[in-house]
């Protein structure tokens, strides 16, 4: 049973690399499988462990829920982390930054009252843990593209829930939300906007041609699209396209809480970013020995910014400790350890 009360840019610059070090201690790597591959109960597990997470306090003082962490550090590291190189290898472990006392003990108690499942297509043993869920959920919204608003992430049942309240036009009234009608999130609470501690209920705003022209913006993630990105040869154009085109899309598309910095407040934010990172995995895959070690671009925002390097400290905030760009370099470095 779900618990109720619940969980573009300055500069290209040039990408530089250095010799690649091995990293043996990943030896069993988890395998990240898209949303609709899941089984039903798995899908069930995940946004169980999400609901878990909003009845647990915070895991950085604050007075909010462990869930609220999230969206708290992504919000106040938002002009650190966005159009500037570490963009990519930030969000590839704020994803998977779960991982902390605070939520494994959260997702301890649902454990006990749903075991850990097989994944047995996959080989593997993937518990209800947010973090290993997260290791193996992402959307790839590419196979969405013909009708975005009905990709299986919408689903109330087998999904997040669909769109918000299509009685209430935000371009009317600015302090309007379009709460969720349906899924495991309605009456679901966030607590923070741009503007800083505000709760209020999750909202989303498809641009689907209603509200807004256009279709989800779908031609900005279309697999054409997607590759001609994958075909960039350096680091800096190929995150400044993936992060331009594709992520940004996506987001506006969805509108509502995915539309600012506070877009970890709407949970599929895990699932997009997991595309994302499985994107940039590809394009590293393409010719690991050279794209695994390949940094550069903008450090900081702004016309002064110098140029980023893999020895650069990337600021958590205290969510997870602070690691420089190069221990995030690789899925498979030792505290990530997973595959697509």
């Amino acid at each position: 049973m779900r618990f109720s009360s619940l969980l573009l840019s300055a500069g290209l610059g040039a990408a530089a690399t250095i010799p690649r070090q091995a990293d043996t201690s990943c030896t069993n790597p988890v395998k990240r499988a898209e949303w609709r591959t899941l089984s039903t109960e798995v899908q069930k597990q995940y946004v169980d462990a999400v609901l878990c997470l909003k009845t647990k306090p915070s895991g950085m003082g604050l007075n909010t829920t462990r869930y609220d962490d999230f969206p708290y550090v992504h919000t106040h590291l938002d002009k650190t982390i966005h159009t500037v190189a570490m963009f990519l290898p930030w969000h590839r472990l704020f994803v998977k930054s779960t991982k902390t006392p605070s939520a494994t003990v959260a997702i301890r108690a649902l454990w006990r009252k749903h075991p850990p499942t097989p994944f047995t297509s996959f080989g593997f043993l993937c518990s209800v843990w947010l973090i290993r869920l997260q290791y193996c959920s992402y959307w790839d919204w590419t196979l969405d593209t013909d009708d975005v608003t009905k990709a299986p992430v919408w689903d109330p049942e087998t999904g997040f829930g669909g769109n918000g309240d299509p009685a209430i036009d935000p371009m009317k009234e600015s302090s309007a939300k379009k709460c969720l009608v349906d899924g495991p999130l309605k009456g679901s609470q966030v607590a923070y906007t741009m503007s800083g501690y505000q709760p209020h209920c999750l909202a989303r705003n498809f641009n689907s041609g209603i509200a807004f022209p256009g279709d989800m913006l779908a031609d900005s993630y279309t697999k054409a699209f997607v590759d001609k990105v994958a075909a960039l040869d350096n680091y800096a154009d190929f995150r400044y396209s993936l992060e331009g085109g594709p992520h940004g899309a996506i987001h506006s598309a969805v509108g509502g809480d995915m539309s600012p910095a506070t877009s970890p407040n709407d949970p599929i934010f895990f699932l997009h970013h997991g595309q994302v990172d499985r994107l940039w995995t590809q394009w590293q895959q393409e010719n690991p020995e050279k794209r695994t070690t390949e940094f550069g671009g903008p450090k900081t925002q702004g016309k002064n910014s110098g140029e980023a390097t893999l020895e650069d400290v990337m600021p958590y905030l205290g969510l997870v400790p602070d690691v420089k760009v190069k221990e995030t370099m690789s899925t498979q470095a030792s505290r990530l350890c997973y595959t697509y």
